[in-house]
């Protein structure tokens, strides 16, 4: 195997560590907390208190995520501004808890 096979092959176990990384708990916990507080800083202050992450102690990659109707424009809009920031896998993930958060909303 060549120098330059060996460095591709290297980069890609890198980007699988990469992803399984994004997927774990303590990284989705971290950003759960960073979207709860930033809703909750941008929401109006009589409906900060109906943000909340709940994370399962039991099972730890399930979350809960309440919120009333009225404050769900500012949980999507935290979403939405820290996608970028995220790892592919975590991005993943959050955009397809806003969709169905959006799916709930519309029923």
């Amino acid at each position: 195997m060549s120098n330059e096979e060996t460095r591709i092959i290297e980069r890609l176990v890198q980007e699988i560590e990469n992803l399984k990384l994004g997927l774990d708990p303590p990284v989705l916990a971290g950003w759960y907390a960073r979207i709860e507080r930033e809703a909750r800083a941008k929401a109006p202050e009589h409906l900060r208190e109906s943000i909340q992450v709940i994370q399962n102690e039991i099972l730890p990659m399930k979350f809960e995520f309440r919120t009333s109707k009225r404050a769900v424009r500012y949980v999507i809009e935290a979403i939405d501004r820290n996608l970028a920031a995220m790892p592919m896998a975590t991005r993943l993930y959050f955009q397809k808890l806003s969709e169905l958060i959006q799916a709930e909303m519309n029923r």
